[in-house]
């Protein structure tokens, strides 16, 4: 007996253009557009039945969650399968990109770029808004000892800044258009989660159910958990983690230049108290992240915006703690390196100044590190910031998390392909080694290079320094780092 027959259900994705969705007498068959535009206003409550089986469900519509659904949504191997995101939100239908940038960005790698163009993600953001940046300038407050990053003479793109709302817009027009593939259930919160026990008998149901605060109930052969730092998913499975607050808060803005350049360098000083980092925009806009204490922050959130933009530019302009000894070291290695390897220096870039800062678009959030013990159990996988939280220092947090969903839709794929079991361990255990080792190195580096920078002793200074410059000009180790946090 089938597994679809012998839940009593029946299951017919693609037939003559038609999809399948979720309403108030169970699913029911209409057009791929009326799908798409019923999938948020369910709100009836469900008639009683055995709750409806899922191949895979996704819990949680962010861009990690998201491109989760897209991944799946686009792979051959999957078309058959049946797949559910559950999202707590609303469904924006507007579609419309406001004429304000967002003050919440990422600045996407080539690698999470190639991984959006897989299921034609990408083209939707190059349509809407995005700034590509050819080089990354990294330098100490406490000495000249800097570090560039860029390729090929500045003729390929280091990386891509984008509004974290126009990826997301960008995935969900995606997904729109596979309406026949995945559902998608928006303002769906999550009750209850009850686990397979890991060895089963023949009279125990082998999935995980889905219990809605609206009284439906599902059940699914493989849950994702998409859910974000503070994930539903992660907690009801018993997965530990190990996490602690960096007693810091991160401050975002959207800045206006002085005057229009280029703007194609992500800026980024490491300050006593935290990093602070300028990412491009446009010609005349950038994106300010400042991680400081907490106080410092609150205090930046309050001041004028006269006072807050001399803060920014004095951040990035002054030289009040160095130390002229850090300095005389730091020029001598600098003068050796220029003759051992000419080639492996570079040229220090001045960062622009910042004239003004766009209404209301200060904002404050803490920070902090959290690394699941585990990122998959009976029958569950978790992705994206349920599974590891970063210092944004590096501007590696959604990138992390579309490396997992590039992962994990493979290996999804693979066992598909095979006809195996997708909530099986094989192959999601294979997905946990695969990201952990990629992951814990790129946080560990993350987590020592905040606590690195995060003091002014003399000795330490130094050695940082020297280490920064050294690395600066040994072009294959740099070439090394590039490679590794691009993917």
């Amino acid at each position: 007996m089938s597994l679809w027959r012998g839940a009593g259900l029946v299951w017919g994705l693609r037939a003559r253009g038609r999809a399948w969705w979720l309403g108030s007498g169970g699913w029911r068959r209409c057009s791929a557009a009326a799908a798409a535009s019923s999938s948020s206003s369910e709100t009836e409550k469900p008639e009683s039945g055995p709750p409806e089986l899922y191949d895979v469900v996704i819990s949680g519509g962010g861009m990690v969650g998201t491109a989760m659904a897209c991944a799946l949504a686009y792979d051959e191997n999957l078309s058959a399968k049946k797949i559910l995101l559950l999202e707590a939100g609303n469904k924006k239908t507007d579609g419309k990109l406001s004429e304000l940038h967002s003050n919440r960005v990422s600045a996407l790698t080539p690698g999470s770029a190639a991984f959006l163009s897989r299921f034609g993600a990408w083209d939707h953001i190059c349509n809407m808004r995005y700034k590509p940046f050819k080089r990354m300038q990294v330098w100490d407050e406490c000495s000249d000892a800097m570090i560039t990053f860029d390729k090929a003479d500045l003729l390929e793109d280091m990386g891509f800044v984008v509004e974290n709302d126009v990826i997301l817009s960008a995935l969900t027009k995606q997904l729109a258009a596979a309406a026949d593939r995945v559902h998608v259930l928006y303002r769906s919160k999550v009750a209850n989660y009850t686990w397979p026990a890991p060895y089963v008998s023949s009279d125990t149901n082998p999935w995980v159910q889905i219990e809605l605060a609206d009284g439906r109930k599902l059940q699914t052969t493989l849950l994702i958990g998409a859910d974000g730092p503070n994930s539903m998913v992660r907690q009801s499975a018993g997965i530990q983690t190990v996490q602690w607050k960096y007693d810091q808060s991160a401050v975002v803005a959207t800045l206006r230049l002085a005057e229009p350049t280029d703007n194609n360098v992500a800026w980024q000083r490491f300050l006593v108290t935290g990093p602070i980092a300028m990412l491009p925009l446009s010609d005349n806009l950038s994106s300010l992240v400042w991680s400081t204490s907490h106080q410092h922050a609150s205090d930046l959130l309050t001041m004028d915006e006269e006072t807050f933009v001399d803060a920014i530019n004095s951040a990035f302009w002054s030289n009040e703690n160095h130390s002229e000894f850090i300095d005389t070291a730091s020029s001598m290695l600098r003068t050796a390196s220029t003759f051992l390897m000419p080639s492996g220096t570079s040229a220090r870039q001045l960062p622009p100044s910042v004239a003004h800062i766009d209404p209301k678009s200060r904002a404050m959030f803490p920070l902090g590190l959290g690394h699941a013990t585990k990122y998959v159990g009976p029958r569950v996988a978790l992705i994206g910031d349920a599974a590891h939280r970063v210092h944004p220092l590096a501007g590696q947090g959604v990138n992390l998390g579309f490396g997992d969903v590039a992962s994990l839709s493979q290996h999804l794929s693979e066992a598909a392909f095979n006809g195996k079991d997708l909530g099986s361990n094989k192959h999601l255990n294979a997905f946990e080694t695969e990201r952990q080792r990629h992951n814990l190195p790129v946080m560990a580096a993350i987590d020592l290079l905040k606590r690195l920078y995060s003091t002014k002793s003399i000795p330490v200074v130094l050695l940082r320094s020297l280490g920064l410059q050294a690395t600066n000009a040994f072009t294959p180790v740099k070439e090394q780092i590039m490679a590794f946090v691009s993917r």
